[in-house]
């Protein structure tokens, strides 16, 4: 379900050809006992089903099997400094089954290798920052009292 009211068209303006629905898909990392072909999703409550099964097969090309959905209370914490509570919105986990012979593989965002790189990176920027630091450290007797940024 989303909205199906388009932008009102006025002429001369272009027509709106592209249909673009107005919900979100948080895709969960999956646990441990997982099997390798079920994937979950944290989605709006108002979408249904039947909406999660279309957005996946019609706009990404997955081809689904099932679609589990159950819908979760957001949490209720106490107010920071206050005497009341807040509840977070409410939420929907699909369950979203694929074929057998597909998995899903979480992708790697930082690989091993590119962190060991920035870190070197990291390590060689703080050495500069320090003798650049300890260069504004050192003192001109010659201009004595008078701020390093006041100079030509």
């Amino acid at each position: 379900m989303s909205f199906r009211y388009y932008p009102m068209y006025l002429k001369g303006n272009p027509q709106l050809r592209v249909y673009l629905p107005n919900f979100w898909m948080k895709l969960l990392k999956p646990k441990e006992n997982d099997p390798k072909n079920l994937v979950t999703f944290k989605v709006p409550v108002q979408m249904t089903d039947w909406d999660i099964r279309n957005y996946l097969e019609k706009i990404y090309n997955v081809p689904v099997v099932g679609v589990r959905s159950q819908v979760k209370c957001g949490d209720i914490k106490p107010a920071q400094g206050a005497k009341y509570l807040i509840k977070d919105d409410d939420y929907r986990l699909a369950y979203i089954s694929l074929p057998k012979d597909k998995e899903f593989n979480w992708p790697n965002l930082f690989p091993d290798k590119k962190i060991e790189e920035e870190e070197t990176e990291f390590k060689k920027f703080k050495k500069a920052m320090e003798i650049e630091q300890k260069k504004g450290k050192r003192q001109n007797w010659s201009r004595h009292r008078v701020p390093s940024w006041f100079g030509v």
